[in-house]
């Protein structure tokens, strides 16, 4: 059998070269000459920027305030740097201290503030009974001043003793001024007398201190001691009342009452103890137009 014929060998295939088109240069030219520094510098702009920083910390602090706030009442938010619940609905913020705060820093209680919270006004205790005056009373009335804190005195009132005596011991100590917060009489124990007794020692206190001052003074007690012994008795006078960790003071609408103290927990720079948190009820024209004239 004849051998089988091979196939010729194919030939190679000639490559052309084609010149590449102007579009084509133009892409490669545009490519190779990106042109990334206008993007860096915006980026740098923006991330050095104190309004960028502004959001991002706004954000992350309010989504950190709503997960905080998440399961409290709608009334109260939390404050971190005061350690407690605050309502809300009320501007004008207070404490009222004695000897058991100690030595206070009344410029570093000044300048504290969170979310617009901040100590306007204080109440100071400066006397007790009959014979004990408060040790740092006169210190705190002298600094607190200083630094923009309106102060009002008050007198822990003792039912057992004679209020007109009390009263008088009062104004030995305190000397109230145009602009103070007026007066306060502290009552919240009967010291084991009838009502009654307690209210004509405390009715004599409250008279002698309007007579010599010719101010109505502010009537502060808890809000069962109220209900129990005063509902009905003083609605004329300004009540400053005790309610603690409460969502609302629970009085009726028709109470005279224009001070709330609603924590005796807070923590405020410049006291090393905690401290009783206030409220006031009103606006800043309210509060302007309880002071002493």
């Amino acid at each position: 059998m004849p051998p089988r014929k091979q196939p010729a060998p194919a030939k190679p295939r000639t490559t052309v070269k084609r010149k590449p088109s102007a579009t084509a240069k133009r892409k490669k030219k545009t490519g190779s000459t990106f042109n990334w520094y206008p993007y860096a510098i915006g980026l740098a702009l923006v991330l050095l920027s104190p309004f960028y920083y502004g959001y991002v910390v706004k954000f992350f602090s309010s989504t950190w305030r709503w997960i905080w706030d998440s399961g409290k009442p709608a009334t109260y938010r939390t404050y971190k740097s005061f350690d407690i619940d605050i309502p809300i609905a009320y501007k004008i913020h207070g404490i009222d201290v004695s000897y058991a705060q100690g030595q206070i820093n009344w410029q570093q209680v000044s300048t504290m503030e969170e979310d617009s919270v901040r100590i306007h006004f204080a109440f100071i205790k400066a006397t007790e009974g009959l014979l004990t005056a408060d040790p740092y009373f006169k210190r705190n009335w002298r600094e607190a001043p200083k630094f923009g804190i309106v102060c009002g005195a008050y007198h822990y009132f003792r039912p057992k003793k004679d209020g007109l005596w009390q009263a008088r011991f009062f104004l030995q100590n305190v000397k109230p001024e145009s602009g103070d917060l007026p007066p306060v009489v502290d009552i919240e124990v009967t010291d084991n007398v009838s009502p009654e007794k307690m209210r004509k020692e405390l009715n004599a206190f409250i008279d002698h201190l309007e007579k010599k001052t010719h101010v109505k003074p502010i009537i502060y007690t808890n809000i069962s001691f109220y209900k129990q012994y005063l509902e009905g008795y003083y609605d004329g006078y300004s009540l400053w009342i005790a309610h603690y960790y409460k969502h609302e003071l629970n009085v009726s609408e028709s109470t005279n009452w224009w001070f709330w103290q609603h924590s005796d927990r807070a923590y405020v720079n410049g006291i090393a103890h905690e401290v009783d948190f206030n409220a006031f009820k009103g606006d800043s024209l309210q509060f302007k137009q309880l002071l002493i004239p």
